[in-house]
Order: C-alpha cells, then sequence, then structure tokens
C-alpha cells in the first residue's frame, strides 16, 4: 500500500494538467474544481450544511473515486470540450490523457512534467533571466495554493518511491483505467489488446508468442478477467482521511457509520496492509453507540494499547474519561465515578486543563443525574460539589478560552435556577449571555442545548406557541448543524405539544419522519422507542383501553433509572400513578405518590417535579370523594408554583382549588377562580387541562343556579316575617311574589345555560384529546342539566350519543 500515491490521484492530477491547459470549458470550470477540491480539501465548499441523508456523501466519494475511475465520468462526461470537435467531450480528452500514460516509463514522464505546471519561485525567475530564458506563460498553479501543494506533493512523492513500489503503482494504475477500455476502444483505431502498455504492444513483433509469458510474469493475476483477489488501489493518506472524517461525523451529529458505507471502508481496510490505530477508536465509538458495551471497552482498551507505546501517559487521562463515560452509559455508574475521579487527578497531574474541565463537567451533570452517588463527595472534594463546580467552570472556560464549556456551564446554571424556583430574570440572564456567546464565536453545535433551555423555559412560562415555534426554528435551521441526540429530543418535544393538542397523527408522523439511520444509535432507539410507546400509552388512557395501556406500561416500568433519563423516569412514574386512578387502585396511588414526594423531597430534585405529584395527591382524594382533604396540598403547589413562575401548574393548582371550594359549597368563589384563569390556560394549549377547567366551571354554575333557587325562597321567607311583625305573617303582594319568582327563575336558568356552555367546552377539549371517560362524565352531565331545564328531547338525545361512545369504546378495545 502506497503512502500517498493511487491511481484515483493520478487521475486527480490528469484532470489538473487539463484544467491548466485549457481543455476544460467555461461551463465545466465551476464543477470540475469544485469535484476537485472536494477531494483536495478537509470539507466541502458549500455554504449551505448537509442535510442528515448528505452527511456520509463525502464519504462514499472518497471511497467511490479510490474505488472506480466512474466517479471521473459522471463528472466530465456531461461536457462538451473546449476544442469544439463535434462528438468529443471532455471525458474523452481525459481518457485521451490517462491512456497517453501507456507505461511504466511513460508513468516517470507524467509525473516529471508536473514541476512545470507550477509557478516559478524568485530564484528561479532570476536564474533564468540569467540564463536569457524567457519567463513561462499561460496559467500556472500558485505553490502554496490547494493544487499548488497537491501537485507538488504528488512529485515529491513519486521521487521518494522504490522501484517496486513504483511498478506496484503502475499495475495498479492499469487495472484503474481498464474499465474504460471499451470507450477508449471506440474512440482509437489503433487500439489492440496490449495497448495498456506500450512496451509490450512494440516488442510483440519482436518476441512473438513469448509476449503474453512476459506479460504474465509482469503482471500476474491481474490480466485474469476473473480475478477477485485483488486488492484495492488504496492509500494510508485515503485510510486516514476516512477515518477522521467518520470519526469526526460521529462525534459531531452522533450519528452511526451507515451499513454500506461501513462495508466499503472495511473492504478497503482489509486491502491496507498496516491497519492504522485510529481504525481501534472508530471500531469502539460504532460499538459503544450500538449499545454492544463488551466490544467497545475491547477496542478502546486496544486504541489506548497501541497509541500509549509511543505516547507514554502523554493521553492515559483521556483513555480514563472515555472508559468512565463508557461504564456510565453501562449502567456500572459507581465504577464510572471512581474512573472519572481518577481523571481528574491524572489530568491536574498533567496540567491538562481541557480534560480537567471537561471531567468537572461530566462530574457536574451526572451529580444532578444520580445525587445518591455523590453524596459522600460534595463535603470532602470539589467535584461532588454541584454550583461550586459550576461556578469554577465558569470562571476557567472564561481564562482558557473554552468557549464551549463557557457557554454550556452559562446554559447548567439557568437550568439548575429554574429547577430550583429561582429568579426566571436570572435564568433568562444566563441563558442570553450564553447566546451572545454562541453567536459570537460561531458556536453552531452549541444551538441545540440553547433552544432546548429555551422551549423548556417557554413551556413553564406557560406559553406554547413560544415552544413550538422554537421547535420549528431549530429543526429548520439549526438541525443540521446539531447532534442528532439534541434534534430527537427537540422533535419527541414537538410531538408531546401536538400530543398535548389532541393531534396525536401528527406527532406520530413527527416521530417516524426521523432519519432511520441516525435511529442505529442504541440510546436514541431506544429514546425513541420510550416516547413513541408513552404517547400511545397516554392515548390509551384516555381511550379507556386499559388492557393495551396495561401491556404497554409494563414495558415501560421495565427501564430502570440507569436506562432512561431522570425526568423521564419521573414521567414513567406519573403516567403509572393515572394508569392506577383510572382504574381505581386508589391505595397504590396513594403509596406511590408519597414515596416520590419523599424521594423528590431527600434528593432535591426540580421543583416542577414536587408540582406535579401534590396536584396528583389532591386529584387523587377528588376521585375517592374526599376533595376537601387536598385543600392544604392544593394550596401548597399553588405556593410552589407562584413562587417558582410555573405557569401552566398554576393553573392546574388552581383548578384543584376551585373544584375543592365546589366540594366546599363555595360555588361563586370557584366560578369566579375558573373565569379568571381560563384564558390564560388556553395559551399554554393543554386541551385535557383546559377541557377539566371547564367541567368544575360547570359543576359551580349548576352549584350557583341550586343556591339561586334555594335563596330566593330563603329571601321570600324572611321578608314575609319581618313585615307581619313579632308572631305575625303579612303576605306580600302578589305582584312582588311573581317578580322575585320571575327573577329567581331568570338567574337560575342564566347559570344552567351557562353550566351548558362550559360542558359544551369541556366535551369539545376532551373529545380533542379522546378521552372517553371524561367525554361520557360530561354527556352524561348534559343529559341531566336539560332533563332539569324541561327539554326532555336534548336529554334523550345526548343519553343516546353516551350509549353510543360506550358502545364505539367497547368494540374498539374487542
Amino acid at each position: 500500500m502506497s503512502r500517498y500515491l493511487t491511481p484515483a490521484k493520478i487521475g486527480l492530477l490528469a484532470l489538473v494538467e487539463l484544467y491548466i491547459e485549457g481543455a476544460v470549458p467555461n461551463n465545466a470550470i465551476i464543477p470540475v474544481l469544485g469535484f476537485i477540491s472536494s477531494h483536495l480539501l478537509d470539507r466541502d465548499l458549500v455554504a449551505v450544511s448537509p442535510s442528515p441523508a448528505d452527511r456520509w456523501k463525502r464519504a462514499d466519494r472518497i471511497i467511490g473515486l479510490v474505488v472506480s475511475v466512474k466517479e471521473f465520468e459522471q463528472v466530465l462526461a456531461p461536457f462538451a470540450a473546449a476544442d469544439r470537435v463535434p462528438g468529443r467531450r471532455l471525458w474523452d480528452r481525459f481518457l485521451e490523457k490517462l491512456w497517453g500514460i501507456d507505461s511504466l516509463h511513460g508513468l516517470q514522464e507524467f509525473f516529471d512534467r508536473l514541476p512545470k505546471l507550477l509557478a516559478k519561485t524568485k530564484d528561479e525567475l532570476r536564474e533564468m533571466a540569467a540564463h536569457g530564458q524567457a519567463p513561462p506563460s499561460g496559467t500556472l498553479l500558485s505553490r502554496n495554493s490547494p493544487f499548488g501543494v497537491f501537485v507538488r506533493r504528488a512529485h515529491v512523492e513519486f521521487a521518494r518511491l522504490q522501484f517496486h513500489h513504483t511498478s506496484e503503482l503502475w499495475q495498479a494504475f492499469v487495472k484503474y483505467r481498464q474499465p474504460t477500455a471499451s470507450h477508449w476502444r471506440k474512440r482509437n483505431p489503433h487500439y489492440g489488446r496490449l495497448s495498456f502498455d506500450s512496451v509490450l504492444m512494440t516488442g510483440e513483433h519482436e518476441w512473438g508468442d513469448h509476449t503474453e509469458a512476459l506479460a504474465v510474469a509482469a503482471y500476474g493475476n491481474m490480466l485474469l478477467v476473473g480475478d477477485h483477489d485483488a486488492t484495492l488501489p488504496v492509500s494510508s493518506d485515503d485510510i486516514e482521511a476516512l477515518l477522521e472524517f467518520q470519526i469526526e461525523q460521529m462525534q459531531k451529529h452522533g450519528d452511526r457509520v451507515p451499513q454500506d458505507i461501513k462495508q466499503k471502508f472495511e473492504r478497503l481496510l482489509k486491502d491496507s496492509h498496516v491497519i492504522p490505530s485510529l481504525s481501534h477508536y472508530l471500531s469502539f465509538s460504532d460499538a459503544s453507540r450500538a449499545g454492544d458495551y463488551p466490544k467497545s471497552f475491547d477496542y478502546l482498551h486496544r486504541y489506548f494499547d497501541y497509541t500509549m507505546q509511543n505516547r507514554d501517559r502523554l493521553f492515559y487521562q483521556y483513555a480514563l474519561m472515555n472508559l468512565a463515560i463508557v461504564q456510565s452509559d453501562f449502567g456500572c455508574h459507581k465504577e464510572a465515578v471512581a474512573t472519572m475521579l481518577e481523571t481528574v487527578s491524572t489530568a491536574r497531574e498533567n496540567r491538562d486543563m481541557t480534560c480537567l474541565n471537561f471531567a468537572l463537567n461530566w462530574f457536574f451533570h451526572f451529580g444532578r443525574a444520580h445525587p445518591n452517588l455523590v453524596q459522600d463527595l460534595e463535603n470532602s472534594s470539589m467535584p461532588g460539589s454541584g454550583k461550586d463546580s459550576l461556578a469554577y467552570l465558569r470562571v476557567k472556560a472564561k481564562e482558557t478560552g473554552m468557549w464551549i464549556l463557557w457557554s454550556s456551564s452559562l446554559q447548567s446554571e439557568a437550568k439548575v435556577g429554574m429547577a430550583s424556583g429561582d429568579s426566571i430574570s436570572t435564568a433568562m440572564e444566563n441563558m442570553v449571555r450564553s447566546s451572545q456567546l454562541i453567536v459570537e464565536r460561531n458556536m453552531k453545535a452549541m444551538m441545540g442545548p440553547q433552544l432546548i433551555m429555551s422551549i423548556s423555559l417557554w413551556d413553564r412560562l406557560g406559553l406554547a406557541y413560544m415552544s413550538s415555534m422554537t421547535c420549528e426554528a431549530f429543526l429548520r435551521c439549526h438541525a443540521r448543524n446539531s447532534v442528532f441526540e439534541d434534534e430527537l429530543k427537540v422533535i419527541c418535544r414537538l410531538a408531546g405539544l401536538l400530543a398535548g393538542k389532541g393531534r396525536y397523527e401528527e406527532a406520530f408522523a413527527r416521530l417516524e419522519s426521523i432519519n432511520a439511520n441516525s435511529l442505529r444509535t442504541a440510546k436514541s432507539n431506544q429514546y425513541w422507542h420510550f416516547y413513541r410507546g408513552l404517547l400511545k400509552l397516554r392515548r390509551d388512557l384516555h381511550r379507556s383501553n386499559l388492557v393495551s395501556s396495561e401491556t404497554l406500561l409494563s414495558q415501560l416500568l421495565q427501564a430502570g433509572p440507569e436506562d432512561l433519563e431522570p425526568d423521564m423516569v419521573f414521567v414513567v412514574d406519573s403516567v403509572h400513578i393515572e394508569a392506577l386512578t383510572r382504574r381505581g387502585d386508589f391505595d397504590a396511588a396513594f403509596t406511590k405518590v408519597d414515596r416520590l414526594i419523599t424521594q423528590l423531597r431527600d434528593s432535591n430534585r426540580d421543583i416542577a417535579l414536587r408540582i406535579r405529584l401534590l396536584l396528583a395527591k389532591a386529584n387523587i382524594f377528588d376521585c375517592t370523594g374526599r376533595p376537601e382533604k387536598g385543600f392544604t396540598v392544593a394550596m401548597r403547589a399553588a405556593s410552589l408554583a407562584w413562587r417558582a413562575r410555573l405557569v401552566s401548574l398554576i393553573w392546574q393548582s388552581m383548578g384543584a382549588l376551585a373544584n375543592i371550594l365546589n366540594g366546599l359549597g363555595e360555588f361563586a368563589a370557584a366560578a369566579r377562580l375558573c373565569v379568571a384563569i381560563l384564558p390564560r390556560c388556553l395559551e399554554t394549549d393543554a386541551a385535557y387541562t383546559a377541557g377539566w377547567l371547564y367541567n368544575i366551571l360547570a359543576d359551580a354554575r349548576v352549584g350557583q343556579a341550586a343556591s339561586a333557587g334555594c335563596g330566593g325562597l330563603a329571601e321570600s321567607s324572611a321578608a314575609a316575617g319581618r313585615v307581619g311583625g313579632l308572631g305575625r305573617t303579612a303576605d306580600l303582594p302578589l305582584h312582588t311574589l311573581q317578580q322575585k319568582k320571575q327573577q329567581q327563575q331568570h338567574r337560575r336558568n342564566e347559570y344552567l345555560i351557562k353550566a351548558n356552555d362550559a360542558l359544551g367546552y369541556a366535551e369539545k377539549y376532551f373529545a380533542v384529546v379522546e378521552d372517553v371517560q371524561k367525554q361520557c362524565e360530561v354527556l352524561a352531565k348534559k343529559a341531566t342539566l336539560m332533563k332539569v331545564m324541561g327539554d326532555d328531547g336534548l336529554a334523550e338525545d345526548y343519553a343516546a350519543k353516551y350509549l353510543l361512545l360506550k358502545r364505539e369504546a367497547s368494540s374498539r378495545h374487542v
């Protein structure tokens, strides 16, 4: 295997020579130069970031160019030659240049001509002027341009080759060029069976029948048509470029290498005489993302065993850091903590601030996810103390110019502030500072975490439309430059927002639109299946499909804290509580809620999770027919939500209080509370919460109607007693009694009409989220209300609709 030169690079050199000679027409200059540049530079010269489907095309192009000459044909065949000869294409001129190298001596002459393509230096021009020679004219390459550097290096690398390596390069070039023989035969009438080597063709008259024996001796089995054991013409430079590109893509976007590119690369690697140690790191990255942790351990040890033979302990801390990350992904959290502590010690010993800051940043996020594992470290060392470590990271990142870490520290401070219920203004300030840093330093990869924090902030403030808009902005503008995990989280968040509006089909369509190759990563695939199952479970619970929901719930409950993020674990617990409540198992639901509240209080987790548990506890009291027992719980939830400015949870807390007021008979206060919060609640796009509040408002209106009737009768009796004096009663005038009775009836009917309107809105929102149980409850209330108002026809219609909905739900579950 050559160190640099391959037949593909000879083709690129021939194309550069064609361009210098002016054989490339004007309309083909940009495509040809772009084609050459894409194979010489580290990245494509494109202004727009590639889509997920186009990220791996560069690797596919590199492999395709190494393997086959057809890549040149695809670029050159559409263009006519610059000499405008009828029927001649640029592809024909290129083949003329390739087949002009007709022997090993011709290959030597080709490389000897390369310096003539370069512009002369000042010393060379001065020497030419001293000898009376005219300076060269025409188009020449600057020696420091990308094309000039390529030509110079190719010339130097060929001069360094020993004879047998030069012979191998010539043989590989003959084989690489051979697929174009049929096309060249049509253009060249003097083509013969030995035209690939002018020495054999010229000596055939002298050697006669011995020519074929000489050809076999010189070229071996490569002249056989079915030679499948021949190696591919690949260089160590191509292998290293492909390795670095694949590792960069995996680290930058979090994807795995596509299967077709992986198979092609493994074939190139198999034909390589020397396997670079970096290939072990590529195998480690691919195995860890595939979830094959034993293999990832093996390849990680193998890679650092090879690299540390020459670099001693210089990169030992990075080996430990990668090992800790793999152990954490595998669920060995205690071992991961011990390994990362050793990483911190080694990085301090080697004064590697980059590795040290990354390790401390990992400790902070690990401590937020697993607080019980770092409790012993909080008082004994800085890595265990969360806020102190975060402040240290922010200062050190600013001092050392680690902009990504600085931005991440600001985002973490904002997240910690929101989780603990601190000032929203402070959190917003940290996010603005992080955003300014991202824009100034053009850190496109950090836009994912930045916008995810923004989505979370808008969601906490109850501005659902801002959350949706931010999700769309990320997916349209920044997803191409971000890690796939960020893209997956945003898509899942957007799907959750759509499901909250009752648009389940759109939510599932969003999840299904994700690139299949990106989901080959084990963690991403697990997260995707988990979130999809969660949405389906929510839908089945609303449809009262308890059999299907039980199956899904049992699968989701199998995922423990080691497999999921802490917030997702809480989501599973909350859905489990809802399922127990809908089944009527209130004892189990109450026990689970109390246990989770105790755990969250001890671990000092996000305040929003504690509020949701308090609301779940108040709901259990309501379902058991004792809503007044949840008054203290609801007031506490409302106080915490107001302090932390968790707007959506404020409206839920107020709704729980209004429901308790209904249970206590304070219907007017409950109605005023619902009327005050409903407009703001509709801004959150939470259809179920809106339907629940309208249902509570309808109960309050019905209670007000009953109070209006009873209160009017009591008021008339009291007035009659006051007019009649002591011990006597006197009748009020008849028209006064009738007027009061009409007013009472009018007020009563007004409240009942308002209650019916509220029930209509409640039915609408419950129908949107497909909650059959609540729809049936609302329809039963509407039928009863119409019966009280004397409209028996509508009452029968609502009753029939109730029965039809029940039958449809039963038939759907069979």
